[in-house]
């Protein structure tokens, strides 16, 4: 049963292109029908050319005389003044089998002196290609169906909730109790006891036995000098028996 299925699979596909093929087969045109290429009637290639449709992939089929005719494609302005320099194309022996491969105007003369000027010109308008498009096949295989796309990841949502601010460090708190001031360092108190006095020397009590005096000699009267130095004694002494008694 399978194998049936594929031979007449195949069958069915070798009916439709040789369809296809008759149905978009390229035209072949003879230039000028019995005419053929040749200095014509006037206007006898245009008459001829107005009711045909041209397509790419037509072929245009020129014949004509060899060694007194030819065939070449030139630009319109070379077509307006049959002027044959630098051709698209040249053909010079018959028949001349041209395929119109580009859509477009396009323009053939003779390069022949004269001919181009007594009317041995063609000019054409190629369409795009007349095949239509094949139609799909009903026996090919359903296409593959198309993997599903994948599932679309949800994109996280937006914290609404901000990180929670840092914890403030407190300030250290200002000290409001002052240093002590330092210590008085107290006065020493005047002294208020005056130093003794110095003791009293107590003086020798007068000698009751004393020898009878001499004779009186008359004693000459103190000298200052000797006031003076008697009086420094006393100080000296004075200041001795302070110093002991201190």
């Amino acid at each position: 049963m399978a194998r049936n299925s594929n031979m007449a699979f195949f069958v069915a596909m070798a009916a439709l292109a040789f369809v296809m093929n008759s149905v978009g087969a390229a035209t072949t045109y003879q230039v000028g029908d019995g005419l053929g290429w040749t200095i014509p009637p006037a206007g006898a290639y245009a008459t001829w050319a107005l009711n045909k449709t041209f397509t790419v992939g037509d072929v245009l089929v020129f014949t004509f005389s060899n060694g007194i005719h030819d065939v070449a494609e030139v630009t319109k302005a070379n077509y307006d003044s049959c002027t044959a320099t630098a051709p698209i194309s040249l053909v010079t022996n018959s028949p001349a089998n041209l395929t119109l491969n580009t859509s477009g105007e396009h323009y053939y003369i003779c390069t022949f002196s004269g001919h181009c000027t007594a009317g041995q010109k063609l000019s054409i308008n190629v369409t795009g290609t007349s095949s239509p498009a094949p139609a799909p096949s009903t026996s090919s295989p359903p296409p593959s169906p198309s993997p599903s796309p994948p599932a679309a990841v949800p994109a996280p949502a937006p914290s609404t909730s901000s990180p929670p601010p840092p914890a403030a460090v407190p300030a250290p708190a200002p000290s409001t109790s002052s240093p002590p001031p330092p210590a008085a360092v107290p006065a020493p108190a005047p002294s208020t006891s005056s130093p003794p006095p110095p003791a009293a020397v107590p003086t020798p009590p007068p000698s009751t036995s004393s020898p009878p005096p001499p004779a009186a000699v008359p004693t000459p009267p103190p000298s200052a000098a000797t006031s003076l130095r008697v009086a420094g004694l006393s100080a000296t002494f004075l200041s001795i028996a302070l110093a002991l008694l201190f």
